[in-house]
């Protein structure tokens, strides 16, 4: 018989979960046209873990593999199809590039880390690269071996960190071109870092299988855990402001796998999931506003992603995108440049391991209405700073400003990025503010004329704003008969401002008012110093601040003289060495007319030339 006694009653009815409900559960990823992909950029052939590629929503950058030093494509986003194989490149590396990151906060500013033990940060102009660039804005020194990693601080701005090859990491402040800090918590090669949401901590991984939480303010270290046990290397990304960490890598058996930390507890994960037996290095990838992983492959074809929830199983798998073509990396959009009409929630640019094509694949939400989705769009990431780098650097914390993707999408950013010679910085110029320095930097032309001489002068009638001159007999009908009277009367300000005759208000109305026929010399000047032909910033930073610092001019007109004086002496030395290249030919001629001579005699004596003979003619 059944024996009944042991058997309890559950103290809560279980509830069958099914499958889980979820917006981005039938997520899929859409390749372009093959006219939208990038071809015959050749990819650079080096076996590093970097993705060689970065992505805003004005250019893309891609590592091509060069015959020396180490150079990086910069092609506005849209122009796809063909690249020329002799296009425009940056090339100021000494080695090959291993890592460049735009600027989140300036599109037209990326910073490059090359087997030079350098890091360089460049500006971009509008509409591309129109000849080789070589000269940076700023260039950063501090690393003793090749520099493998950087990343720019998410809301603070100009603050840069590196991670190098002799286990160093260093925070730069690149205005001033120093480093603000050095972090030397680690004994072996770092493999990647990755910010919190605010940039008040920074998550490493390291070749000693330690996964680590450093302050990179102070460089103290504040969590330290075992990680994956494999030998192979391991990425870490934090989860925004979740505080949770996300991390790939391989088992002691060579199975790739994936796991989920808790950043107050680093001793063991919250979980912990193989996902393979490859042996391709994975690296994931988050996006905060979708709360969505997506984890690829080098070598692989694939890409798996993952959604993360509040509580265990903390990950759920939501599907892959398969393709026939392996991938070397991958370059992510920000948020901004997405299409939100298509309901794209992502988009990232594959290089492919075999050809030389960049594809890019975008991540699309199945829905059948075009109007904008505010469940799966909320506020993202805006390219505006939250603080400066001093501000962050004596201790103050802030979340990254946000902006509408509904109004904000597609938004790009305009700054003048420049270096300043005499204060020895990076600085961003607003257009529009340096048309009103100058303006004010202009000396006041008073006007000295007598009041008599004023009398003669007709006054005009016409109020600011109007569209003609006043003429209704009701205005004449009160009018004094003499002119003088008013005069007589009035002062000569209260004249001048009453009747509009040229005061330095109305003359700066005239200059920048936005009805004028034709530019004056002042905006001709300003967009000279905008053109978008100038290689780099800092050439236009010395053209624009030359006009309010006298040392500098001064320092241009030395320059000027002394590249007209070598000028001369190049020209000079030119003549000379033509005449000496004439004469050269001249005897040239002449010694194959007496060779010609000798073989046509063909007599025994006339063809014994004597050794000191010959020795002279080449001589000469």
């Amino acid at each position: 018989m059944l024996d009944t006694s042991e058997c309890h009653r559950p103290e809560r009815r279980m509830n069958f979960r099914g499958i889980r409900s979820s917006k981005f559960r039938h997520v899929y990823g859409l390749p372009v046209k093959k006219e939208k992909c990038y071809e015959n950029i050749r990819i650079t052939r080096n076996a590093q873990d970097g993705n060689y590629c970065a992505v805003n929503p004005k250019f893309i950058a891609v590592v091509v593999e060069v015959g020396g030093g180490g150079s990086f494509v910069v092609l506005p986003l849209s122009k796809c199809g063909r690249v020329d194989y002799n296009a425009w490149k940056v090339t100021g590396h000494a080695g090959p590039v291993l890592d460049v990151k735009w600027n989140p906060f300036n599109d037209n500013m990326i910073a490059s880390g090359s087997e030079d033990c350098q890091i360089r940060v460049w500006y971009i102009p509008d509409g591309g690269l129109t000849s080789d660039m070589g000269d940076s804005l700023v260039q950063l020194t501090g690393h003793r071996r090749r520099v493998g990693i950087i990343e720019w601080h998410p809301t603070a701005e100009n603050i840069l960190v590196s991670a190098g090859y002799d286990h160093m990491v260093i925070v730069w402040n690149i205005t001033r071109g120093v480093p603000v800090n050095i972090i030397n918590c680690h004994t072996d090669t770092i493999f990647s870092m990755s910010f919190n949401r605010n940039g008040s901590l920074l998550a490493t991984t390291c070749k000693d299988k330690q996964l680590r939480i450093v302050d990179p303010r102070s460089g103290t270290l504040i969590k330290e855990g075992k990680s994956h046990h494999g030998t192979k290397a391991s990425k870490v990304v934090y989860l925004g402001a979740s505080g949770k960490l996300f991390t790939t890598g391989f088992s002691k058996f060579s199975d790739r796998q994936f796991g989920i930390w808790s950043e107050k507890d680093l001793s063991q994960p919250l979980k912990m999931e193989t996902i393979d037996s490859s042996s391709g290095i994975l690296t994931p990838i988050y996006d905060p506003d979708t709360n969505m992983v997506y984890v690829a492959g080098k070598g692989d074809g694939n890409v798996r992603y993952y959604e993360l929830l509040d509580e265990a199983p903390w990950a759920s798998f939501l599907n892959q995108f398969i393709s026939g073509a392996p991938q070397k990396g991958f370059g992510i959009l920000p948020k901004r440049g997405i299409d939100v009409t298509a309901c794209e929630l992502f988009r990232m640019y594959k290089l492919h391991a075999t050809k030389d094509v960049v594809e890019p694949i975008a991540m699309i939400v199945p829905r059948k209405s075009n109007t904008f989705q505010e469940d799966i769009y909320p506020e993202t990431a805006a390219p505006t700073p939250a603080l400066t780098a001093d501000e962050w650097l004596q201790g103050k914390n802030a979340w990254p400003v946000l902006i509408s993707m509904k109004t904000g999408a597609q938004t790009r950013t305009y700054k003048q990025g420049m270096y300043k010679n005499r204060e020895q910085a990076i600085v961003i110029s607003d257009k529009n503010n340096d048309r009103k320095f100058m303006f004010l930097s202009e000396e006041t032309n008073p006007d000295y004329r007598q009041v008599e001489q004023t009398k003669e002068m007709k006054p005009s009638t016409r109020l600011y704003g109007a569209d003609k001159q006043q003429t209704n007999e009701s205005d004449y009908s009160y009018r004094p008969k003499n002119n003088s009277d008013i005069y007589d009367t009035a002062s000569e300000k209260e004249t001048k401002t009453s009747f509009n005759l040229g005061t330095k208000f109305q003359q700066a109305q005239k200059r920048f008012s936005a009805e004028r026929d034709t530019l004056s010399d002042f905006d001709l000047d300003l967009d000279n110093n905008y053109k978008s032909t100038i290689k780099s910033g800092s050439n236009s930073v010395k053209v624009l601040t030359s006009k309010f610092d006298y040392r500098d001019n001064k320092y241009v007109e030395d320059t000027e003289a002394e590249l007209k004086r070598a000028l001369k002496e190049q020209n000079k030395l030119i003549c000379n060495l033509k005449d000496q290249v004439e004469v050269k030919d001249r005897r040239i001629q002449t010694l194959e007319m007496k060779l010609k001579l000798l073989m046509t005699n063909n007599t025994a004596t006339n063809m014994d030339i004597s050794s000191s003979e010959l020795n002279g003619y080449s001589l000469a």
